[in-house]
């Protein structure tokens, strides 16, 4: 059990029935009343988020989050199938899950797997992704403007403004964290 002015950032603890991150917190000593601690956090079941007022003498149970990178291998229309690189398991996970991370994780390559109670909640890609162009309107000799850019889509099927520059067959740099380009690879 953790008291409410021992949250930090970052921290994963039960609350109101789920599993919540805590995303922001402020401890406010107002000059009339008694203190509190602001919150905004985050349900990481259904990604959820809202702003919470705790007394700093509620306690709350801290949940561990365990966190494995694994290796995506295929999907066979309604399920997709991640592998432990250390014991070869495979996990077969819902689209729900695998939604976000979709765009920009393609097969045979890593991602991120979140677990609670051995069971999956949440696939992150990694931070920055390689990935070819599949398709783009070509660039025209001439088209130098400043910062001007042109849609792209890439092997998995996301779509993210790219310079004029850019042809099909070209490999793009992309962080995953904001979906944009990054560079040429």
């Amino acid at each position: 059990m953790i008291g409410a002015n021992e949250i930090k950032k970052g921290m994963t603890l039960e609350y109101d029935n789920g599993i919540y991150e805590v995303l922001d917190f402020q401890h406010v000593k107002p000059g009339k009343g008694p203190a509190f601690i602001r919150t905004k956090i985050r349900n990481v079941m259904n990604g959820s988020s809202k702003d919470v007022t705790l007394n700093p003498n509620d306690k709350f149970n801290q949940v561990i989050i365990e966190t494995k990178e694994m290796q995506y291998l295929y999907n066979d229309g309604t399920l997709y199938y991640f592998m432990d690189p250390e014991t070869y398991e495979q996990i077969p996970m819902d689209y729900d899950i695998f939604e976000e991370a979709s765009q920009f994780v393609k097969e045979n390559t890593n991602a991120i797997i979140k677990f609670y109670n051995g069971k999956a909640f949440s696939i992150e890609a990694p931070n920055f992704v390689e990935l070819e162009v599949t398709d783009t309107e070509p660039g025209f000799k001439g088209d130098t403007a400043q910062g001007a850019t042109k849609p792209a889509t890439v092997e998995t099927g996301y779509t993210l403004n790219v310079p004029l520059f850019i042809e099909i067959g070209t490999v793009l740099k992309i962080d995953t964290r904001t979906g944009e380009y990054l560079s040429r690879v």
